[in-house]
């Protein structure tokens, strides 16, 4: 049932951030740190982990306090994004609307 789930997509601030990047042309650090509700590091540590995948892409611009980091979806990572929407998609259609249990 929970066949083609992405786990590296799965946990809740990853596929928040992945929701974000792949309706725009690219999100920047604070942008995406603040919808999240997350710290610095943490944020850091998430799209780290989708840019090891290859999911997205991190551009930096300029040292210390004037730089800029960026975020765009890969072409790679908009498509494990697609199919795990699909896969959370059909895990919700096959659920019943009523589960009724004997008594137990």
């Amino acid at each position: 049932m929970i066949a083609g789930l992405d786990p590296l997509i799965h946990p809740p601030k990853r596929l928040a951030a992945m929701a974000l990047l792949a309706h725009a042309q690219s999100v920047d650090f604070p942008f995406l740190r603040d919808h999240l509700q997350v710290s610095d590091s943490d944020l850091s540590k998430q799209m780290s982990a989708l840019a090891a995948a290859g999911y997205v892409r991190i551009d930096k611009q300029g040292r210390g306090r004037g730089s800029v980091t960026t975020f765009r979806i890969t072409k790679d990572g908009r498509r494990a994004y697609r199919a795990h929407r699909q896969a959370l998609q059909d895990l919700l259609d096959q659920v019943p609307a009523r589960i009724d249990q004997p008594p137990g």
